[in-house]
């Protein structure tokens, strides 16, 4: 078949990797030279651990496995299966951390801080146990997705048009904003954050999605190998994985700082492939969103990070805002629809996307007879 591709995110770029990989021809359309969105503005994380029981979990567990054999093909994308910590400094975090060991899956275990330490010797604060997601990975966002379009073109059956923003889709073609019209058997629209326009044309003025934004930050290369990802305590507050009698125990007797609260913060931090760490994040759910970002919360997470390295952190060298688009629907894990024949949108992985999307491509071949 001839399929168009619409969105040049990770979701997008995953739906054409897995089109051209089941023998059929795809031209990929970004509406920028290249995707600029969500999908290069996060950490990079295959992120089991924290998904949720059930379709969420699978669908985490085949991404991070398709990731890893997409790695084997393209080494481009820098794809490393090292794991998480997620660092309890408190008897509330660690009683949430035991409350799901039970849950063989995600390869979780809780480790002593020695054990930890061995693991990662990076961390040389103070904490008492840290929980090990040996599932956890992570990928190189930044440069993953021209990594992937120069293996694809490879195959010479696939076109990438950036520039172009598609503004009307119909059984059998799609349309730019040049006036080229793209045939098609199938077209598939990933959006990404972009919730107007095409999106409420094809799903409706009020599709189940929402747009979400975050703040993060990168710093100047760690001269130390950060051995893991790592998280802190808060970040249960915000995975449904973690939600138990001792999460609301946790929620009642520990409340964050007022800074973590207002921002909806956690700790995550991971080392990118030339040293440097990527810190965040935060979430901000009511629009219009702020344009400006704020230096509280960056006070906030390298106040965290340097209190569980124990060092304080290389300078840092940039700072960012994102937008990621994520669906209300607690047991879904994109939002889908199909207007008419041959025209598919698929949108809001929210922060699951770099972990899920090689699983919901391969969900939409499935769906479509690819």
């Amino acid at each position: 078949m001839r399929i168009v591709v619409v969105g040049g995110g990770v979701l997008g770029t995953m739906h054409a990797w897995t089109a051209v990989a089941a023998g059929h021809e795809v031209v990929h359309i970004e509406r920028e030279p290249e995707g600029r969105g969500a999908s290069v503005r996060n950490f990079g994380l295959v992120w089991v651990s924290g998904r949720s029981a059930g379709v969420d979990l699978e669908t985490a567990l085949r991404g991070r496995e398709l990731w890893q054999s997409i790695g084997d093909q393209v080494p481009g994308v820098g794809f490393r299966g090292i794991g998480s910590l997620t660092i309890c400094r408190t008897p509330a975090e660690v009683a949430v951390a035991q409350a799901v060991l039970n849950d063989t899956r995600r390869g979780f275990s809780l480790l002593e801080p020695e054990e930890a330490r061995a693991l990662n010797p990076v961390l040389r604060g103070d904490f008492m146990a840290a929980l090990h997601c040996e599932h956890d990975a992570a990928v190189e966002s930044r440069v993953a997705l021209p990594a992937l379009r120069a293996k694809l073109a490879e195959s010479g059956r696939y076109r990438f048009v950036g520039g172009r923003e598609v503004r009307t889709v119909a059984a059998g073609l799609a349309r730019d904003d040049h006036g080229e019209i793209h045939n098609a058997d199938q077209i598939v629209v990933t959006p990404g954050a972009a919730h107007a326009g095409l999106v409420r044309e094809l799903a409706g003025p009020t599709p189940p999605i929402r747009r979400v934004r975050l703040q993060m930050m990168q710093t100047a290369p760690l001269a130390e190998r950060v051995t893991t990802a790592i998280a802190d305590g808060d970040s249960f507050r915000y995975y449904p994985a973690f939600a138990s009698e001792a999460l609301d125990r946790l929620r009642g007797v520990q409340k964050q700082t007022p800074t973590a609260a207002a921002e909806r913060m956690q700790l995550l931090l991971v080392q990118r492939l030339d040293g440097s760490l990527t810190i965040g994040d935060t979430h901000e759910y009511t629009e219009p969103f702020a344009f400006d970002v704020t230096e509280d919360a960056y006070e906030h997470l390298r106040d965290v990070a340097t209190a569980l390295l124990g060092r304080e952190l290389p300078p840092i060298r940039r700072r960012w805002a994102g937008v990621y688009s994520q669906c209300l629907d607690p047991e879904a894990t994109v939002f889908r629809a199909s207007p008419e024949a041959g025209v598919h949108l698929v949108t809001g992985p929210g922060g699951r996307g770099m972990t899920c999307s090689p699983a919901i491509a391969q969900d939409t071949a499935a769906e479509l007879g690819w």
